[in-house]
C-alpha cells in the first residue's frame, strides 16, 4: 500500500487555504485554540527550516568543485563508519513495517543492508567523479553590438523533496542536491523515520567536517503530515519541489503544492516482443526486467506479443519457474502450454503498476495494435521493444512518446546509476526541462550572463 501523504483533514486544510478561507475540519466544527496554534508553530518551524535552507544554499552555490565533492567523499565515510547504527535504525522500521502489514514489495524499498549501503558509497564516489554542472556554458554568442551573451547552468537553490519508505533516496537526492550546489530538505515518510534520522545525521555532521553548512541537508519528518503540507506551501521560500513514490503521493503533491513541481511518475512499465525477436533474448531480458528487483518503478509491468512470435511458450515458462503470476487476455491463455497456470486479464491489470511478482500480457496482431495499446494505458516513463527488425525498432522509438524508450535490452536500465548520471533524484514524466532520470544537470537551471563595454539599446 502507498502511504497517504495527506489525509482528509490536512488535504481540506490545503484546499481552504487555497480559495483564501480558514482551514476547516472534516465536520466542519470550529478549530480549538490549541489546534489553530500547533498549526502556527509547525508553520512556524518550516518556515524556519526553509530560511536556513536558502541561507545554506548561498553557501553551497560559492563552493567550487574541490570542496562538494570532499564532501561527498566525506559523506561515503561516515556511511561507512555508521553502517551498524543506521542498520539498527532500519531494523526497527522494518520491523514496524511488517507489524503494520506493509507489502512485501514495499518492505523490499524500505530495507537496507550492508550491500545497499555499500552502493551509496559508491554511487557517493561515482557523483564526485562527474564534471560539476555549475558553471558549464548551454550556450553563447557575440552580438553585431558587441556584448558577449553566455548561458550558464546555476544551483536551482533550496530543493525539496518528498518521497516513501526509500531511506536510499535521503542519500541519493543529498548527494545530487550538493554537487549540483543546492540545499535539500526532506520529507521521508514515517516508515522510514527512524532510518532517515541517523541518515540526516550522518550527513549533516560530515558537511560540517569539511567546512559547508550542515544546514544544507534538513528534513521535516518530525513535523509528520503537518510539515509536509506547509513545505508544499512555501513558495518563495522552497523553489522546487520533488514528490517521488506511488501515484496517490505523487497526485496529492502536484494537486495541492504551490511550490513549482517536477513531477515523477508511476512505472506501468511496457515490453512489447515482436514477431522477429528471439528466444533466448526475450527470456533472458524478460526475467531481468520482471525479477530482478520487482518493487522498483523500471520493474515491467505489461507484455504484449505479436501474435506471430514462437517464444511465449518459453518466455512464459521461464516467468513461472521464477514464481510470476500471469493475468493474461483470453487469446494469451490459449497459447499458453497446458502446465502455465494463469488469470484472467481485466482493463485494471492493463491499468496497474503491481510492483510485485505480477505480470499482465496480452496478444496483439501488429506494432500499431502494440502502440496503440502503450498510449492507452502507459504512465510515459519505459517502454521497450525486443526486435531483430531495424525498421520495427526504428518505428517504435519514434511513435512512442515515453521518458526512455529501450530496444532489445531491460528496462531496469532507466536509472540514474545506470545511465551515467551517478544517481538520480526520480524518473520524471513530464515534459518540463527534466524528463527520465534526473541527475545532476537536472538540478540546475540557468543564468544568462550579459558582458559589455558601454552599449546603451537602441
Amino acid at each position: 500500500m502507498t502511504e497517504a501523504l495527506i489525509s482528509t483533514t490536512a488535504e481540506n486544510s490545503v484546499n481552504a487555504a487555497a480559495a483564501g478561507a480558514r482551514p476547516v475540519t472534516p465536520a466542519a466544527a470550529p478549530e480549538s485554540a490549541g489546534a489553530v496554534a500547533a498549526e502556527a508553530d509547525i508553520q512556524a518551524a518550516v518556515h524556519a527550516i526553509a530560511d536556513r535552507s536558502r541561507h545554506a544554499a548561498r553557501r553551497m552555490a560559492m563552493a567550487n568543485r574541490a570542496w562538494k565533492d570532499r564532501a561527498l567523499r566525506a559523506v561515503g565515510t561516515a556511511l561507512q563508519e555508521n553502517t551498524q547504527a543506521i542498520l539498527a535504525a532500519n531494523a526497527q522500521d522494518v520491523a514496524a513495517g511488517r507489524a503494520n502489514g506493509t507489502s512485501t514489495a514495499l518492505l523490499d524499498r524500505l530495507t537496507l543492508t550492508e550491500a545497499r549501503i555499500a552502493g551509496l558509497v559508491a554511487a557517493l564516489e561515482n557523483l564526485a567523479s562527474l564534471p560539476d554542472p555549475v558553471g558549464n556554458v548551454v550556450r553563447g554568442q557575440t552580438l553585431p553590438n558587441g556584448l558577449r551573451l553566455r548561458q550558464v547552468n546555476v544551483p536551482m537553490g533550496v530543493v525539496a523533496a518528498i518521497y516513501e519508505a526509500r531511506p536510499n533516496v535521503t542519500v541519493d537526492i543529498a548527494g545530487l542536491a550538493l554537487k549540483s550546489g543546492n540545499a535539500v530538505i526532506l520529507r521521508g515518510g514515517s516508515a522510514a523515520e527512524n532510518t532517515n534520522g541517523v541518515l540526516v545525521r550522518v550527513l549533516r555532521e560530515a558537511l560540517e567536517s569539511v567546512g559547508l553548512p550542515a544546514d544544507a541537508v534538513q528534513t521535516v519528518d518530525q513535523y509528520g503530515r503537518a510539515g509536509a503540507n506547509v513545505l508544499m506551501r512555501a513558495r518563495g521560500r522552497v523553489d522546487v519541489l520533488i514528490p517521488r513514490g506511488g501515484r496517490d503521493l505523487i497526485q496529492a503533491v502536484v494537486n495541492n503544492s504551490a511550490v513549482p513541481v517536477i513531477e515523477t511518475g508511476e512505472g506501468n512499465v511496457h515490453i512489447f516482443i515482436d514477431e522477429s525477436a528471439g528466444e533466448e533474448m526475450a527470456v533472458d531480458i524478460l526475467l531481468n526486467a520482471k525479477t530482478q528487483r520487482p518493487s522498483v518503478c523500471n520493474t515491467v509491468e505489461t507484455l504484449l506479443v505479436h501474435s506471430g512470435s514462437t517464444v511465449l511458450p518459453a518466455v512464459a515458462t521461464a516467468l513461472a519457474k521464477a514464481g510470476v503470476r500471469l493475468h493474461a487476455d483470453e487469446r494469451i491463455r490459449a497459447a499458453l502450454p497446458a502446465a502455465i497456470e494463469s488469470e484472467p486479464a481485466t482493463d485494471e491489470d492493463w491499468g496497474t503498476e503491481y510492483m510485485d511478482l505480477d505480470l499482465a500480457v496480452a496478444m496483439v496482431d501488429s506494432l500499431d495494435e502494440a502502440v496503440r495499446h502503450i498510449r492507452t494505458w502507459s504512465t510515459g516513463h519505459t517502454e521497450a521493444i525486443l526486435t531483430n527488425n531495424l525498421s520495427n525498432a526504428e518505428r517504435f522509438v519514434a511513435e512512442v512518446d515515453s521518458a526512455a524508450v529501450i530496444v532489445n535490452a531491460s528496462t531496469r536500465f532507466t536509472d540514474g546509476g545506470e545511465l551515467g548520471l551517478g544517481a538520480e533524484v526520480g524518473i520524471s514524466t513530464q515534459k518540463l526541462h527534466a524528463r527520465g532520470p534526473m541527475g545532476l544537470t537536472e538540478l540546475t537551471t540557468t543564468k544568462w550572463i550579459v558582458q559589455g563595454e558601454g552599449q546603451v539599446r537602441a
